[in-house]
């Protein structure tokens, strides 16, 4: 069965607001802290009092790509749970999770095979390993077939362009669900209508 979904890139309080209110709200919010080339970046001061509220269960994750020392301290006392971090070496990811004492979801971008068996450099350092398209902001797709080989007792997180309508696809499957640019309107911004219909689609699976 699906583990949970994460809905990544939130940006606005209302956004926010909606999801920590739903009666079927995701296991966990992404928001990028420090990808500016990202349309769903936030700024520092604008993300400190966006997640400055009440989390109720769902987990607040800091989606950065290879996060400087002095970014890291600067947000430390944020409201996070998880930090998901791209392009960090096992070594650095382990310093990460020790120093700041926090839950790590290691990303792994993946086109082929080779991809995919990078996860057992992270799997006894983070705490979910996420498969996810090379395209990092883009929302591009990758045959999610190639995860078939990797172990049952991983916990693990899958994104790349996966629309709401294919949700009851991953019903047999041990993943958390992540989606983004599939919950967001022709400008970009979080359509709330669809994060409504796919919050009340997964209760129903």
């Amino acid at each position: 069965m699906v583990m949970g979904l994460k809905i990544c890139g939130v940006s606005d309080p209302k956004t926010l607001n909606f999801i920590l209110n739903h009666p079927h709200p995701p296991k966990f919010i992404g928001f990028i802290t420090n990808y500016e080339k990202s349309k769903r970046f936030i700024e520092y001061e604008k993300l400190k009092r966006l997640i400055d509220v009440e989390k109720k269960q769902i987990n607040f994750t800091s989606v950065l790509v290879n996060p400087t020392d002095e970014f890291l301290e600067k947000i430390k006392l944020l409201n996070f749970d998880y930090y998901q971090l791209y392009d960090v070496s096992p070594n650095r990811t382990k310093e990460i999770k020790l120093k700041y004492k926090i839950k790590i979801i290691t990303a792994i971008t993946v086109s082929n095979k080779n991809d995919v068996i990078r996860y057992k450099d992270y799997s006894n350092i983070s705490d979910i390993i996420l498969f996810d398209s090379k395209g990092y902001h883009k929302s591009e797709s990758f045959d999610h077939n190639l995860l078939n080989g990797v172990s049952k007792e991983l916990s693990k997180m899958i994104a790349g362009n996966i629309q709401i309508d294919d949700i009851p696809n991953f019903k047999n499957k041990d993943y958390i669900i992540d989606l983004s640019g599939s919950l967001e309107d022709k400008s970009g911004k979080k359509d709330i209508s669809r994060i409504n219909k796919l919050l009340n689609l997964y209760s129903k699976i």
